[in-house]
């Protein structure tokens, strides 16, 4: 499957659907915990993640939204 990040920090993926990227320092703030915490819940599959070309690990803004409001269908 083939994705594209794009330089204004989205995702788009083969289906065609957008979503913002986030940082480890982002999705800590959300949760509250530090952003080592995110990124060892990334190693350990807990949370999905993606790499930026770079090697950077971001996080789709969608599936953090559905961490934090399970069941919202927003």
């Amino acid at each position: 499957m083939t994705s594209i990040i794009s330089p204004d920090g989205s995702f788009t993926n083969a289906t065609g659907t957008t979503d913002r990227l986030l940082t480890p320092t982002e999705v800590a703030r959300l949760f509250g915990v530090d952003p080592k915490t995110v990124n060892r819940w990334a190693l350990t599959g807990k949370i999905p993640s993606v790499r930026t070309p770079s090697g950077q690990r971001r996080y789709r803004e969608g599936d953090i939204q559905a961490l934090l409001f399970p069941g919202d269908p927003a």
